[in-house]
């Protein structure tokens, strides 16, 4: 008799536990938590211009702070825009350190399995860069070479398909440096970064570019899988950012007047 009141009292608290967590499952609300939180807490390298980088005054700007800024604004919160390594930013995210990774991220199927997307906020590309004095014209021609590229991007698979090898850097003010400086023979980045590269680095009149675009990419918001509420909130209002206008403006204040959010 003994045994029977004490394995019923075990199955009733097990009951009572498990009703008690599926009801702590049920008001898990991503979109609630950022309100009620106050701010939203997004996460890019900080070495990728136009995009997002480091100022003088030592602040984070840039194309992709800028529409977390307007994201923010329209949740009624305060963006917080922190920085980190690029090869931890999913992992950061999936410890629950950011509600997003907003840092010019490229929505990939292997991306896909571990965190979802947002609809694209903007298009572009990658594309081999080199120095202008190295007569290479042509990606095909860069087997053999070694291409600088930023670790934990796309950019490393590039490199390899040409039959180059990968050098790793932290972040493109670095591979681009070393590009300028004849420590590599090329490197793989975003276009728009390259250009813009071209135009503010010491020394990077030296680079252009070669061939066309390797292929093209759509930059989405990367959110936790479950984290359901708060992803359905920014797909509405990034719609609406496109609709009225205000991603296009964004995009030709950071880019010379071109709007990179339409294909």
């Amino acid at each position: 008799m003994k045994f029977r009141k004490t394995t019923l009292t075990v199955v009733m608290v097990l009951l009572i536990s498990l009703v008690l967590g599926a009801c702590g499952e049920k008001e898990v609300d991503s979109l609630k938590r950022v309100k009620d939180s106050g701010e939203l807490v997004v996460v890019g390298s900080g070495g990728y211009p136009p995009f997002n980088f480091i100022a003088d005054d030592g602040s984070v700007i840039g194309f992709d702070v800028d529409t977390g800024e307007e994201i923010a604004k329209r949740l009624g919160v305060e963006l917080k825009y922190e920085t980190s390594d690029w090869d931890g930013l999913t992992e950061g995210l999936r410890n629950a350190r950011y509600d997003a990774i907003l840092g010019s991220m490229a929505i990939t199927d292997k991306r896909l399995e571990v965190v979802n997307f947002t609809e694209p906020y903007y298009y572009s590309g990658a594309q081999l860069f080199v120095r202008a004095d190295s007569g290479i014209t042509d990606p095909s021609d860069m087997e053999g070479k070694s291409i600088a590229v930023a670790t934990g991007t796309n950019f490393v698979g590039d490199a390899e398909e040409l039959g180059a090898t990968p050098e790793l850097y932290a972040d493109d003010t670095a591979t681009l440096t070393e590009l300028i400086n004849g420590r590599v023979d090329g490197v793989i980045t975003d276009r728009l970064v390259g250009i813009q590269a071209i135009e503010a680095l010491e020394g990077g009149d030296q680079i252009t570019m070669a061939g066309e675009i390797l292929r093209l990419e759509s930059m989405g918001i990367a959110i936790n899988k479950d984290d359901d509420t708060l992803l359905a909130e920014i797909d509405k209002i990034l719609a609406e950012m496109h609709e009225d206008g205000t991603m296009k403006a964004i995009s030709e204040e950071w880019h010379n007047g071109v709007n990179i959010t339409v294909k």
